[in-house]
């Protein structure tokens, strides 16, 4: 839908990367305010959730503006990621005062949610209606209106919401203090530098498969696949967290991926039958583990400031995206294509070695 909408406008430059990226940078600023002041935790989260999925709708409307200036495009993208802050990690925060125990199922849902999301735009991509951006853009702003008001409306502050009771602006560096939640955060930044940059590069590495074997791909429908099939992932760890507990399931999970990470160049060898599969695999372990450090990070925090610890490692490991993103963007066509993915396992390497005992 960005591209077709980028392709409105000329401005002389190729905007597709900015239209992107603002949403990114606009999400990192937002969830770095939320924490600094406590938000999350100084108001009620389901009213949070509510104005900030329409206030968010509402920049994401406003695309639509006849004779839109950049500076009013950019601007409007920024605004969309910058409220994002109050839907994910918010999200996550009012699932966290509703379970005493438990909450690594109920997040494994929640981030199935966000998984099956983050791909259904590949799956839409397959079809020629996707390329009007305009009926697209006003769909999704609806859904938000009515996610908003639903929230509101259906879901009050859970019965575990302890409210913070006043601004303190040293919560970040109190939160990293306790050894606990350090280990958990450090881990997700971990698996964070592993997760978007293979999710964005999907697509890249179906298409670097095809053109290796001399196959036809529908590069957007297995792109759906392989990252969808995370949903189910999510929730098999989140069942499985009951029994095991959530550090486990993270530490495997990591682990895995990770080997997956160091041994990606061998995946281009494999017969097309069995690619899929290994991708599809590797699709599930990458993102298996993030409910539950979630759910660790939730587990480690004062109960006062879970919404604050959600948001903050939300931010941080947003941005460490940015930089594997971007490590991966320039290394292509620089070296050999299958060797890419190797960099991915320092995250792994980083998050495993956090979680030592």
């Amino acid at each position: 839908m960005i591209d077709d909408l980028a392709t409105q406008f000329n401005f002389g430059f190729n905007i597709l990367g900015y239209l992107l990226s603002f949403v990114q940078f606009g999400f990192i600023i937002g969830t770095l305010t939320f924490a600094l002041l406590t938000i999350a935790d100084r108001y009620s989260p389901s009213r949070i959730f509510m104005i900030c999925a329409i206030l968010g709708g509402i920049c994401n409307l406003s695309l639509l503006i006849p004779n839109i200036t950049v500076f009013n495009l950019l601007t409007a993208r920024f605004g969309t990621g910058f409220f994002l802050a109050g839907i994910y990690p918010v999200g996550m925060k009012i699932a966290s005062d509703y379970y005493k125990g438990g909450l690594g199922k109920a997040l494994g849902y929640l981030v199935g949610a966000l998984v099956l999301g983050t791909a259904f735009p590949h799956f839409i991509n397959e079809f020629s209606w996707s390329s009007d951006y305009t009926a697209v853009i006003v769909s999704t702003t609806l859904l938000a209106f009515i996610g908003g008001l639903s929230m509101w409306l259906l879901v009050p502050d859970g019965p575990y919401r302890k409210p913070a009771s006043k601004l303190q602006l040293g919560v970040v560096t109190q939160l990293f203090s306790i050894p606990q939640f350090r280990k958990a955060a450090f881990g997700y930044f971990g698996h964070m530098w592993e997760l978007y940059a293979f999710w964005g590069f999907v697509p890249v590495i179906l298409k670097t498969y095809a053109n290796q074997q001399g196959i036809d791909l529908q590069v957007s429908f297995w792109s759906f696949i392989v990252i969808g099939v995370g949903t189910i992932s999510c929730i098999l760890g989140g069942l499985i967290s009951l029994r095991k507990g959530s550090r486990k399931v993270a530490y495997n999970s990591l682990l895995l991926s990770g080997i997956f990470c160091i041994t990606s160049p061998l995946l281009f060898m494999l017969q097309p039958q069995v690619f899929i599969v290994v991708l599809c695999l590797w699709g599930m372990l990458v993102i298996s583990d993030s409910p539950q450090f979630s759910t660790m990070v939730a587990a480690s925090s004062p109960p006062e400031l879970r919404g604050t610890a959600l948001t903050i490692t939300n931010c941080i490991g947003f941005a460490i995206t940015i930089i594997s993103i971007q490590l991966l963007s320039f290394l292509l066509g620089k070296i050999d294509d299958t060797l890419l993915y190797v960099s991915l396992s320092i995250g792994p390497i980083f998050g495993l070695y956090s979680l030592r005992k």
